[in-house]
């Protein structure tokens, strides 16, 4: 039977609030490490925790939450809106470090309930024409979340505005997750067959080669968004940037990769340029690490982390787009597994840059070369998109 429904895009944007909710709720320390430290009397590294749990949180409970939302979709992904409000306002209880990392604890609990959503509130909600756009949107959410935790950060300051700090997130995950909830209430506009009981789910979706090819994939563009992230600062202060330029320089980034998000995924779904654009992010990446190592500086720096922001963070949606195609009743699942390689890659590659934090040139090689392994492997997931999706190759024959 045709469906006759219209997407639902009020859902799509209730969503985005939460998955940006995450993450104003995770970075809310990282602008203002140093202050953090010294109000709550722990080591700058204890307050690096507080983000840190969110990643290791994430690889160990990717696949549950996309079990639990591959059957009971609409009851998870609000319990997920609602712990992420929980943990935010556990943080408001008391002025320590003890009821910070609880919040915390709580809110990374709550992520994977979250993010692991954004293909099943797709399929559930838009035409199928409609869906990489939902995607591009839920992706872009997350990265704007990123901006207004860096805003607010730069904004509260002071050791006696970190309350304030604490409490605007806590507001906002709170109104978000009623919104959400309330949006929830709606059926689904489109039918959704209900996956197997059990681990079946993880079966079918692991079963499938061109998922866990997937899998492999997104591992490597996101270590290396997550390592220059990361140590960006620390490996541009050699070379005269001091952090308020970086900050500024990583700012812009960010808000490149939402402007990416938000475009080039429609545009790649719409042309059949998904492989291309993959691609086109892995290499400029690539290059614009080779541009840091050899020559950096403030103005090199804007340029290459700018274009990078714009063309490689689009990878994401672009994946998670096609994972949503492909995956069908167990798109959650298979959305687990795709978000859990991309925190293995950012804990991998970042840890490995890390180790080499004292030497600019061969960190940001590292950090390239990460992004630059993708290109065989979106070669190799070609011939499952069909003729016209490959990747050209230098055959002219072809």
């Amino acid at each position: 039977m045709m469906q006759t429904q219209v997407s639902r895009w009020p859902i799509v944007a209730a969503f985005a609030m939460v998955g940006a909710a995450t993450q104003v709720l995770w970075l809310s320390f990282a602008p203002v490490t140093t202050v953090a430290a010294e109000h709550y009397g722990v080591s700058e590294s204890a307050i690096g925790w507080l983000a840190n749990v969110f990643p290791l949180f994430y690889v160990v409970l990717a696949i549950p939450a996309g079990l639990l939302l591959d059957r009971w979709f609409t009851q998870a992904l609000a319990a997920g809106a609602v712990l992420t409000a929980v943990g935010g306002l556990l943080r408001l209880i008391g002025d320590d470090f003890v009821w910070v990392l609880t919040g915390q604890i709580v809110i990374a609990i709550a992520q994977p309930l979250v993010l692991n959503a954004i293909t099943g509130i797709t399929g559930r909600y838009l035409a199928e024409e409609d869906r990489p756009a939902g995607i591009a949107i839920g992706s872009a959410s997350t990265f704007a979340g990123m901006i207004i935790a860096f805003l607010l950060g730069a904004i509260f300051t002071d050791a006696e505005q970190l309350g304030t700090l604490i409490a605007i997130g806590a507001a906002f995950s709170l109104i978000a997750a009623v919104v959400l909830v309330v949006a929830l209430r709606t059926p689904f506009a489109f039918s959704h067959q209900r996956p197997p009981a059990g681990l079946a789910a993880l079966r079918i979706a692991w079963n499938d080669d061109f998922i866990r090819r997937l899998c492999v994939l997104v591992f490597f563009p996101f270590g290396t968004f997550v390592a220059l992230t990361t140590f960006a600062q620390a490996l541009l202060e050699p070379a005269g940037v001091d952090s308020g330029t970086a900050s500024i320089i990583l700012l812009l980034n960010v808000l490149a990769g939402v402007v990416g998000c938000a475009v080039l995924p429609i545009v790649a779904a719409r042309r059949g340029w998904e492989l291309k654009m993959l691609v086109l992010g892995a290499i400029t990446a690539f290059l614009g690490c080779v541009a840091l190592a050899v020559a950096p500086g403030a103005i090199v720096a804007y340029g290459s982390l700018t274009l990078i922001g714009f063309l490689l963070l689009p990878a994401l949606p672009i994946v998670l787009a096609m994972t949503e195609r492909r995956s069908g009743e167990v798109e959650g699942t298979a959305a687990g597994l795709i978000w859990m390689s991309g925190n293995l890659g950012g804990l991998v590659v970042a840890t490995i840059v890390g180790l080499l934090v004292d030497h600019p040139g061969p960190a940001f090689l590292v950090a390239g070369i990460a992004a630059l392994l993708a290109v065989p492997l979106v070669r190799g997931i070609g011939p499952y998109l069909g003729a016209d999706a490959e990747v050209e190759t230098a055959d002219p024959t072809h």
